[in-house]
């Protein structure tokens, strides 16, 4: 089982997930790879796809939604799963579903499942203009990604694609009848 894990990362703390679930599918005995969204040209030679996105002012990245929407067909023929990062702190707020653009994802490609995880601020990486804004929002710095959650959530989409998850149920055979009946 080839996985692909797809990602969409601005200042690296996305990358870092999508890293740790393919080093994490790795150890589970999948043969999967971490790539930036950028760098894959055909999802269709996976057999699986995991594909996640930062999310910046409630909506995934262009690139990530664009490759989403461009490969919608053999996404949807596959496996699939969707995470995203970016509330940072411990708790989200409002009762907005992020993505926004989360319900068009499910109509697109039918995910198996979505996690959305806590993401990381480095002031340091960030541009002048993105630094007004964290101060104006009054966004915490620090890593918020919760590895342990991680890990779990990687282990879930393995269990999902062992031989009883992933394949089709074989089709029935006749109907035998007992005998005397």
């Amino acid at each position: 089982m080839t996985i692909l894990v797809a990602y969409a990362s601005k200042h690296g703390a996305t990358r870092g997930i999508a890293e740790r679930i393919a080093e994490r599918l790795q150890a589970l005995g999948h043969e999967a790879e971490a790539l930036p969204v950028d760098a894959v040209s055909d999802p269709k030679t996976y057999e699986a796809v995991v594909l996640g996105s930062a999310i910046y002012y409630g909506s995934w990245m262009r690139e990530a939604t664009e490759f989403l929407l461009r490969h919608q067909t053999p996404l949807s023929a596959r496996p699939v799963w969707l995470f995203s990062s970016g509330p940072l702190g411990v708790e989200t707020r409002g009762g907005e579903e992020q993505p926004r653009e989360l319900a068009e994802f499910r109509d697109a490609v039918h995910p198996r499942g979505y996690q959305l995880f806590f993401g990381a601020l480095d002031h340091e990486k960030l541009s002048f203009p993105e630094r007004m804004v964290i101060r104006a929002v009054r966004a915490p710095e620090g890593d918020y990604r919760d590895w342990p959650a991680i890990d779990a959530w990687a282990e879930r989409i393995a269990s999902e694609l062992e031989p009883h998850g992933y394949e089709a149920a074989p089709p029935p055979g006749p109907e035998i009848t007992p005998p005397g009946v």
